[in-house]
């Protein structure tokens, strides 16, 4: 089940590639259903905040009708930083999905775990790793050809 919709999440991230963005893609799932979809829009929509996972969030929220993201599985293609991870844990999300780990700016167990701190009032189950090599080859492809232009 993770695939499947971890694959929904990649199909976002080819939206973002298009784009000219950084591929990174995220969906947020609800009892099976996809509630809120979202793609990196940062240089599009010139919005330091338009990560793939705040979209995704956003548009959850918005199809609730309310903040807390209750029984929902965030599935996203790269590790996420400290701005979507700090937006899951006040959005009560309970469960986290992501593809590539992030060396460089991950907080899901990278650089530092902020989704299962203990001084924090919410904690997010993680699992790492689905469809890894894929969502990490879409990041490689599309640094390989910005450096190639330049």
């Amino acid at each position: 089940m993770h695939e499947h919709f971890m694959r929904a999440a990649l199909a976002e991230a080819r939206l973002a590639y298009e784009l000219g963005e950084t591929p990174v893609g995220a969906v947020v799932v609800r009892h099976g259903q996809i509630i809120g979809r979202g793609h990196n829009w940062r240089e599009v929509g010139h919005d330091p905040t338009a990560h793939a996972e705040m979209l995704a969030i956003r548009q959850a929220g918005l199809t609730l009708g309310g903040w807390r993201l209750l029984d929902c599985t965030l599935y996203v293609t790269l590790e996420p930083c400290l701005m979507c991870a700090g937006a899951m844990v006040l959005a009560r999300l309970p469960h986290l999905v992501y593809g590539a780990p992030d060396p460089k700016a991950g907080v899901a167990g990278s650089v530092m775990d902020v989704l299962s701190a203990n001084q924090l009032n919410h904690r997010v189950l993680v699992v790492g790793g689905v469809l890894a090599a894929e969502c990490g080859s879409l990041l490689k492809e599309f640094f390989k050809e910005l450096r190639q232009s330049k």
